[in-house]
């Protein structure tokens, strides 16, 4: 068991290049044979230790050459500049999948697959997200500009409803899914139109998901 303690309450939006739904989440290979994906997080409250984590913001942009589970891949993370020293290094603990059981978050897993991992980055972030209505905005200049809105019914137009429930996840219990665009610039580079995105209402500890 972990020495340290943590858990944060989050809301979270995350868009990849794979197709709607994304195959990842069902233990299938990722669309395009590769992934690539930035992911934004907002902390409603939290702590690691006795670190308060409370309204601090951070992101993850990630590659990998195959399926995540295959490895190799690279990692580079953006902290809210607000954070203070304790809890830039508390953020980077957790981010870094120390302090975790294994198997137990989407950090701790996704650590286990990467060779490359940049020097973190201390930059304001700009982040909006509600998770019922599908729709998040993340910026951080230099480094990724991205949006995501509901997935539109191709005959109607109207906006199409989907969830994915992963009742033993590692990321979260219930998420909605839609669709999204992003450019990232640096230090990991790559541009993504109109594939999966997904929002949701996270609660992780060191020991995983709380459903």
């Amino acid at each position: 068991m972990p020495d340290v303690k943590w858990t944060m309450k989050a809301r979270e939006f995350i868009n990849c290049n794979c197709a709607y739904g994304c195959p990842c989440q069902f233990n299938a290979m990722p669309t395009h044979g590769s992934c690539q994906a930035v992911a934004g997080m907002e902390i409603e409250s939290g702590h690691h230790g006795s670190t308060k984590l409370d309204g601090l913001r951070f992101v993850g942009i990630f590659r990998w050459p195959g399926a995540i589970h295959q490895g190799r891949g690279e990692a580079a993370v953006v902290i809210d500049e607000k954070a203070t020293e304790a809890q830039r290094e508390a953020l980077l603990r957790i981010l870094g999948g120390q302090d975790t059981e294994p198997g137990a978050t989407i950090f701790q897993v996704f650590s286990t697959t990467l060779e490359k991992f940049h020097d973190p980055i201390f930059a304001a972030i700009d982040f909006k997200v509600d998770v019922d209505a599908r729709t998040g905005r993340l910026y951080v200049k230099g480094v990724t500009d991205g949006h995501g809105e509901p997935i539109k019914n191709p005959v109607t137009g109207a906006e199409h409803h989907a969830r994915i429930d992963l009742p033993r996840g590692f990321e979260y219990a219930i998420a909605e899914v839609g669709r999204g665009w992003t450019k990232a610039t640096g230090p990991i580079k790559f541009e993504l139109a109109d594939t999966h995105s997904h929002f949701a209402n996270l609660h992780l500890t060191q020991s995983g998901v709380v459903h």
